[in-house]
């Protein structure tokens, strides 16, 4: 304002310049680099640069705005007695080096967006937003500007910000869902060890803006004001990469993995350089925007199900009452920790069961056909267990004049539980809606939460990579045979193998390789069936239509 600084420091005029001839994906790549980290004045001027062109409600207005809201609330002396705003959830602020009158400053801006934007009202994320931003505005005003910009998005293709404790959860679950996919061991050790998984995750996000150190938070925020809420999933199945590699030689020594994580981010130094971090995060191929958006919102329509409106109204699954042939609880509670987080919501409910309803494939069809999605476990007379998720409902088998119909879809998965516990699921896109890329009728499913697509920071010109790759993905789907069954035999997986085949009397059956899910042979090639189970969820969920394009 007072100091022509481009005479000061040549060089980062010369780097704004470019900054501000560069288009949206060059400005993407800078960011991922670290382009504008340095100076502190260079780093500054491009914020101020991205939140400009950021899409929202936001004007310059705001700065007015603030001035008012602070005459209101604070008076002449502008100091603050008033209590922290509800959105925090525990009303701390991240210091990030900031003094005594920073952090006085932090508390004013978050009490005036609170008077601002009333109906944001679970937050955590805020204050460290608020923290960072500060370092790199001219004053308190510009700080509220820069945070209305990013509570009031407007951009359909990306957001910012969850504002309840409803869309904030099914962020979370959506977190969990691509932790499933991605880190797989972290979801079994936690499981296993009886600890609370939705507490587990519910920091996820704190981790990046709480926990990391300020050189790492800040690159970090550097990417975000560029490209939105998908880098914080990045950067945090980053982190839990890393951390599952630390905490694999000390798993018995640990007693709260939610603490445990926290102090591994906040020591991450120790473990990865933010350069490394970042290149983790983005070699990680996460499903496209698209697709994540659809996953949020099948995650919210379950909460809503549920009736979880808020953090009192969400009770951890309780497995004490949990009674089977074929599991103990320990084991159940892995099976439901690697199932998506929609459906894991809900309480396993048993809807057959050899025991009970005899052996035939005619019963087994009777009882479980109406439901999905269902679990299946067997046990072999040889004591190994293993069994299948499945997405689809058994309703929809039936055969033509070329043999079995296969169906289901890339959610389902195949795993062991003894002698070893292990997950098998073979990376695919499915996603209702999306026939239109190829000419294959199997793509009219419901959405496949492990979806996998590559997400280059390409631009979209042409038939560009990106576009030949989407299009090849989506066109593969129709060769995968997940589930298909008569009332002579049921099949799990039917790619060069079948990963379970069961006979029509359910006294036997055999297991071999399976491409459909990668997988090996789930038990000793052909078994007697002791004990085999069915599970249903508590509640059925039907996945909401896919946006039209």
């Amino acid at each position: 304002m007072y100091v022509d600084w481009e005479k000061i420091d040549p060089e980062a005029a010369t780097c704004y310049g470019k900054i501000l001839s560069s288009d949206h994906y060059e400005l993407k790549a800078m960011g991922r680099t670290g382009f504008w980290s340095m100076p502190h004045t260079l780093r500054a001027k491009a914020y101020q640069h991205i939140i400009h062109s950021i899409e929202s409600t936001s004007t310059t207005a705001d700065l007015d705005t603030y001035h008012g809201i602070v005459r209101k609330l604070f008076g002449e002396l502008q100091t603050s007695t008033h209590p922290f705003p509800k959105f925090m959830e525990d009303g701390e602020i991240p210091r990030y080096c900031l003094n005594k009158a920073g952090l006085n400053s932090v508390k004013k801006i978050l009490i005036c967006i609170n008077h601002h934007f009333p109906d944001v009202s679970f937050c955590p994320i805020l204050s460290a937003l608020v923290s960072l931003l500060l370092h790199l505005s001219e004053d308190e005003a510009q700080c509220f500007h820069s945070i209305c910009s990013l509570v009031s998005y407007t951009d359909p293709k990306k957001r910012y910000i969850d504002r309840t404790f409803l869309t904030s959860r099914a962020s979370c679950m959506t977190f969990g869902d691509l932790a499933n996919k991605y880190c797989r061991g972290i979801r079994k050790l936690i499981a296993s060890s009886h600890q609370n998984l939705f507490e587990f995750y519910s920091d996820w996000i704190m981790w990046i803006f709480a926990d990391l150190p300020f050189t790492y938070a800040i690159r970090v925020l550097d990417v975000y004001l560029m490209e939105g809420y998908k880098v914080l999933y990045r950067v945090a199945l980053a982190l839990l990469s890393f951390y599952k590699v630390s905490v694999s030689s000390r798993v018995a020594h640990v007693d709260d993995f939610r603490q445990d994580m926290k102090s591994f981010v906040q020591n991450v130094g120790r473990h990865s350089t933010i350069d490394a971090l970042l290149q983790r995060a983005f070699s990680i191929q996460l499903p496209t925007r698209k697709e994540l958006t659809y996953l949020f919102n099948a995650n919210k329509d379950a909460l809503i199900h549920k009736d979880i409106h808020n953090k009192s109204s969400y009770q951890a699954m309780d497995f004490r009452a949990f009674r089977s042939s074929v599991v103990t609880e320990t084991e159940m509670r892995v099976v439901w920790a690697w199932i998506p987080e929609r459906f894991a919501l809900f309480s396993p409910v048993q809807l057959f069961s050899t025991n009970i309803h005899g052996r035939s494939l005619f019963s087994f069809y009777s009882k479980v056909e109406g439901h999905d999605p269902t679990v299946l476990l067997l046990k072999t007379e040889d004591e190994e267990i293993c069994g299948a998720f499945l997405s689809s409902d058994w309703a929809q088998k039936n055969c033509d004049e070329k043999g079995f119909k296969f169906f289901g879809t890339g959610e389902c998965f195949v795993f062991t539980l003894r002698p070893g516990m292990e997950r098998f699921q073979r990376p695919v896109v499915q996603i209702s809606g999306m026939s239109d890329k190829c000419d294959s009728s199997h793509q009219k499913q419901t959405l496949s939460v492990s979806s996998l697509l590559s997400t280059h920071v390409d631009r979209p010109t042409g038939a560009s990579q990106n576009q030949r790759y989407e299009s090849a993905s989506f066109c593969t789907l129709s060769t995968f045979k997940f589930m298909a069954g008569n009332d002579e035999a049921l099949f799990i997986g039917g790619d060069d193998g079948h990963a379970l085949h069961l006979q029509a009397d359910l006294t036997a059956g055999s297991s071999e390789h399976c491409d459909t899910f990668e997988s090996p042979p789930l038990c000793r090639g052909c078994f007697k069936i002791q004990f085999l189970e069915v599970w249903g969820i508590q509640h059925s969920l039907s996945v909401p239509p896919l946006p039209s394009q």
